[in-house]
């Protein structure tokens, strides 16, 4: 089942998408390695969801796998065939709004070529360019 919050506020929202760079979630925090995304827009549920199958499948359950965006964002749609007017459309799917830099995924426990070719797997899933990116260490 795709994600989708459990409860809102507000049922719509208006449409929002900033194209500056992410400064928050923009490092590997709980991982080892970290898939960044180098555009910004907005990732679906179901997308987010088949890079987590992909991902899954392919590390055979070795490691764990973060998912550091949720798809909190309802993205409205009217019919087919419909006339304009008649107020705003029902919600036809969720998303999570990403900028340049956002850290997507984040893999830990497993070597770094293993990770790089996870990463591959999931980024074949994304509409936005993506790359892999490490912890960085502080003394």
């Amino acid at each position: 089942m795709p994600l989708m919050p459990k409860r809102v506020m507000h049922r719509k929202q208006m449409r929002r998408v900033k194209k500056r760079n992410a400064t928050r979630g923009n490092y590997v925090a709980y991982g080892d390695f970290g898939l960044q995304v180098l555009e910004g827009g907005c990732l679906t549920a179901r997308q987010i969801e088949a890079g987590r199958v992909a991902a899954t499948h392919f590390l055979r359950r070795e490691g764990k796998i973060f998912i550091r965006v949720f798809p909190d964002k309802p993205v409205t749609k009217k019919p087919l065939e419909t006339r304009m007017g008649k107020g705003k459309a029902d919600v036809d799917y969720w998303a999570a709004v990403v900028k340049p830099g956002t850290v997507l995924y984040e893999i830990a426990g497993v070597p770094e070529d293993i990770a790089r070719q996870a990463f591959c797997r999931i980024t074949h899933k994304m509409p936005y360019r993506c790359r892999m990116i490490g912890r960085r260490h502080t003394v």
